[in-house]
């Protein structure tokens, strides 16, 4: 079946890389894996980062609702989407498009990683939220990828609605299978990798804390490469100047291959993830085999599992991320089963395959129920 597809938050298409764009792209590979043809069917941005906006996005989100009706309403019934599937909802960035179409062409709708926040209620955000709680309402069905959501997805769950677990994925196919060094000896600094934008605010405070702990492990065997720009670089650069050249700075890499070429050197990728929601870093590392040392924010420990592909630190704690790195430091051995458990993790567990056979369920159920209603 054809589905009509959105982002809210951010367009498959947006020229600025991040995890919700690449998830966005990963969900339209699962879609059509699983035999789906996908058509966007809005970019417009929802994202008010204010809550002053979202008035007036809403205003254009209908109007783009409409025109793609008025066009699909046109075509043949065989032609037109059988289902609308939204990603990433919630109050800075509702689904006010995806429901409309929806309920115009009479097809299911479907959210993948919906969140609901009734603390946004009379707040700033209160049009986002509402809207946002409107769209999950609205949905047949919501794929849970960030386990955190579940709670308040049951407890405000309209009768006849799924939830469903989607675990985060890596699409293999688009990246090169490369052949690791390996792990650094007791001789030679361990070499660590550090990938993620500057930004102010929950990116910048992951940077921070990385410092911090690196301040705290003993001696200096260790090499940092961070690969990231944004607008934060001269103050994330200012954290690490105490380094020198222990820390080097790469800046943004967009080619597959050459960021490949950087998980596949590195001995482990290292990042706190504040409030990370669940972090696509963690998983293209694993497919180059490299190991995590992460932060347990969020869904995090959805894509990096402690103990078998990496290793979780208590959120937000610089002595235990120094400690867990101090050890892996001391005891290098202890990497090598962790880089075979990443690579398996992300071929076979969190592959698109996996992820499109779930998709499909999904899909086939809910034209079932159309078919038999």
């Amino acid at each position: 079946m054809t589905i009509a597809f959105l982002a809210p938050l951010k367009s498959p298409e947006h020229p600025e890389p991040s995890g919700d764009r690449e998830m966005a792209r990963l969900l339209i590979r699962a879609l059509e894996t699983a035999g789906h043809p996908v058509e966007i069917a809005s970019r417009l941005r929802m994202l008010d980062r204010t809550g002053a906006e979202t008035p007036g996005l809403a205003a254009r989100a209908r109007a783009e609702a409409d025109a793609y009706v008025a066009a699909a309403q046109k075509r043949p019934p065989a032609d037109r989407p059988r289902a609308v599937f939204s990603y990433h909802v919630f109050y800075k960035a509702p689904d006010v498009a995806g429901p409309r179409i929806a309920a115009a062409l009479g097809v299911p709708y479907v959210v993948a990683e919906g969140s609901r926040a009734p603390k946004r209620a009379g707040g700033p955000w209160d049009a986002g939220h509402r809207l946002a709680e409107a769209a999950l309402d609205a949905a047949s069905a919501v794929l849970i990828l960030n386990e955190r959501d579940r709670p308040m997805l049951e407890r405000s769950r309209p009768a006849g609605q799924r939830l469903v677990a989607l675990p985060p994925f890596v699409d293999a196919s688009a990246w090169p299978a490369l052949a690791r060094r390996p792990v650094s000896s007791h001789g030679e600094p361990l070499r660590l990798l550090c990938v993620a934008m500057m930004r102010p605010g929950d990116k910048f405070a992951s940077y921070r804390l990385l410092a911090e702990a690196l301040a705290q492990v003993p001696g200096e065997g260790w090499r940092l490469d961070v690969v990231g720009d944004g607008t934060a670089r001269a103050e994330v650069e200012r954290l690490f100047a105490p380094f020198g050249e222990r820390v080097r700075f790469a800046g943004r890499i967009e080619d597959r291959g050459e960021l490949a070429r950087h998980y596949a050197g590195a001995d482990l990728l290292v990042w706190p993830a504040v409030n990370e929601a669940f972090g696509m870093v963690f998983l293209e590392a694993a497919l180059q085999g490299c190991p995590a040392l992460a932060g347990a924010f969020g869904g995090v420990p959805g894509v990096v599992r402690h103990g078998e592909t990496g290793l979780l630190t208590a959120p937000g704690s610089v002595q235990a991320f120094a400690a867990a790195l101090a050890a892996l430091l001391a005891d290098r051995a202890a990497l090598r089963p962790l880089a075979a458990g990443a690579l398996a993790f992300a071929r076979t567990d969190r592959s698109v395959a996996a992820a499109a056979g779930i998709l499909d369920e999904v899909l086939a159920t809910l034209a079932a129920g159309r078919s038999a209603a």
